[in-house]
């Protein structure tokens, strides 16, 4: 048996049953030690070394200073409708990065970060005025699940990689993240329920359509022709909008899957009836959803349009062939919105 003392080793959380494997043949355990973990860990949620009833003392021993969550909770903030709580987290190495509970009728949805900041700069999101800190391990991903879905009172039945950063930036982890969420001899959640979301890196969309994988795909794409998207998402420089176009187009007809389309309605910028008329003829030959995002204020110079710009803009796609949904953020007023988290750099 080896001495731990003199050896640093990554958080339980996030490790693949590979990994685990691995991790207990290091410590001259058998590798189906590592599959106990796995099991303790991901499927039957037990933190505590003391309440793995199936390992031995003599490892447990081995492995009690060994750090099972990668994240630690430092506060939440609970929105005045009570549907939404944020939560801060931070990193062992000292990073804060924000996740958000959703509640809504019968639907409980976990919105999770990838990135301590962003590396992508959309000129009317918080998260981009913090420029970009570090990439979020696999373990650090989940692990903003594992502890909310803990004290979440109501059943996860979506997760969605919407939060800070983003995903296809970290693309590896996010996956990673993912395919742990979704194991069946773990957490075993449904594919069909995790959302991935992108403001559009191509190479990453057309990777994960050949990748086949099975998570759902949205794609923010806010903007009806170049020129427009390019005054607000500076990326539009290198990934052109007929390119996205081109690889959502791609992706749809792969997988034979729908794209979501994220649309953020800003005030004098992209909610003209114009706007609605090119969305629509832009999307009709796409299998997709819309969802339309009424602009969640930050302090800076774009507004949400008035209630009856958003009316007007969604009363062009009432005989459309794709559904179409107004998202309303219910967490405003703690900053929990879409395009809103943000922390301070430590």
């Amino acid at each position: 048996m080896k001495n731990l003392e003199t050896v640093l080793y990554e958080p339980l959380i996030g490790q693949s049953i590979k990994d685990l494997e691995v991790f207990s043949i290091s410590l001259g355990e058998p590798p189906f030690r590592g599959r106990q973990l796995f099991d303790w860990v991901y499927r039957k949620r037990v933190y505590d070394f003391g309440l793995m009833t199936d390992l031995p003392k003599s490892f447990i021993d081995l492995i009690k200073n060994i750090p099972i969550h990668p994240l630690k909770i430092l506060n939440s903030k609970k929105s005045s409708s009570k549907s939404t709580k944020k939560y801060l987290f931070i990193t062992q190495s000292g990073k804060m990065v924000e996740s958000v509970l959703m509640v809504e009728k019968n639907r409980t949805t976990i919105c999770l970060s990838t990135q301590v900041g962003c590396a992508v700069d959309c000129d009317f999101c918080a998260t981009a005025k913090m420029g970009f800190i570090q990439n979020l391990s696999a373990g650090e991903i989940i692990d903003q699940y594992i502890q909310l879905e803990k004290i979440s009172e109501t059943k996860i039945t979506n997760v969605v990689f919407m939060g800070m950063g983003e995903p296809f930036l970290n693309y590896k982890n996010s996956i990673t993240a993912a395919k742990l969420l979704n194991h069946s001899k773990g957490i075993n959640f449904g594919a069909w329920r995790i959302t991935i979301s992108t403001v559009g890196i191509i190479t990453k969309i057309k990777q994960f359509t050949n990748e086949k994988q099975p998570f759902k795909l949205a794609v923010s794409l806010n903007g009806t022709n170049h020129q427009q998207r390019l005054t607000i998402m500076p990326i539009t420089k290198k990934q052109t909008f007929s390119d996205l176009l081109n690889v959502i187009k791609y992706y749809t007809d792969q997988t034979r899957k729908r794209v979501t389309i994220e649309y953020v309605l800003l005030a004098g910028i992209n909610d003209h009836p114009i706007d609605a008329k090119k969305l629509k003829e832009i999307l009709s030959p796409i299998k997709c959803k819309l969802n339309l995002i009424p602009y969640n204020e930050i302090n800076g110079s774009y507004k949400r349009p008035i209630t009856n710009n958003i009316n007007s803009f969604v009363k062009y796609f009432n005989n459309v062939s794709f559904p179409v949904t107004v998202r309303w953020s219910k967490g405003q007023d703690i900053d929990a919105g879409c395009g809103q988290l943000a922390t301070e750099a430590v």
